[in-house]
C-alpha cells in the first residue's frame, strides 16, 4: 500500500519546481516512506523506497535515467537521519517530549540528506549521461549551495509531515510508533 501510494504521488502532477533550480521539484511522495519507517520500521521503509525507485526507472526516470537512484540515495540518507534521531532521543531520555523528538528527527534527517546528497552530486553530476549532466567542476561548485538548500528544505517539511501523519494513523489503528 505504501509503495503504491508513493509511486502514485511521485507520478502525480502535485509538484512545484524549486524557483532557484527549476529542474528539481518539491513533492510529497516521500512522506509515505517516512510514515512506513515510523509505523513499520526500517525494513518496510527500505522496501517501499526500492519499489518506488524501480517503478520510476521503468515508468518515468526524469531528466536522467539514473535520477531515481539519486532519489533513493536522498531518501535513504534522510531515513537514516530520522532513525538515528529516534535512537538519540531515546538514549537522551527526552523521548516523552514530542516537540523535541520531532525537532531531533527532522534536524538529523535534514543534515544526513544534505551531506549525503552533496557528496553524491559532487561526485556524479560531472559525468556524462546517463550518470550525470556533464557539468564542469565550476558549475558543480556554483550549484552545490542550491542543491543543499533544496535537499534541506525538502526534508524539513517531509519529516515532520511524515511524523505527524504516522502519529495520527497510529492513534487511529491503535499502533504506537516504532522506535529503535
Amino acid at each position: 500500500m505504501f509503495s503504491a501510494l508513493t509511486v502514485a504521488l511521485n507520478l502525480s502532477p502535485i509538484k512545484f519546481p524549486a524557483p532557484y533550480l527549476p529542474f528539481l521539484y518539491y513533492q510529497v511522495w516521500e512522506v509515505p516512506i517516512v510514515v512506513a519507517l515510523l509505523l513499520f520500521g526500517p525494513a518496510t521503509a527500505l522496501l517501499v523506497s526500492i519499489v518506488n525507485t524501480a517503478a520510476l526507472i521503468a515508468l518515468f526516470p526524469g531528466a536522467l535515467p539514473t535520477g531515481p537512484v539519486y532519489n533513493l540515495a536522498a531518501v535513504l540518507s534522510m531515513l537514516a537521519g530520522v532513525y538515528g534521531g529516534q535512537w538519540l532521543t531515546k538514549k537522551s531520555g527526552n523521548k516523552e517530549k514530542e516537540a523535541f523528538l520531532i525537532f531531533a528527527v527532522t534536524l538529523l534527517g535534514v543534515a544526513l540528506r544534505v551531506v549525503a546528497m552533496s557528496v553524491v552530486n559532487w561526485e556524479f553530476i560531472k559525468y556524462p549521461p546517463p550518470v550525470g549532466f556533464s557539468m564542469p567542476e565550476e558549475a558543480v561548485v556554483a550549484i552545490m549551495p542550491l542543491v543543499a538548500l533544496f535537499n534541506g528544505s525538502l526534508a524539513a517539511y517531509t519529516v515532520p509531515a511524515g511524523y505527524l501523519l504516522a502519529k495520527t494513523i497510529g492513534r487511529g489503528i491503535k499502533m504506537p510508533l516504532r522506535t529503535p
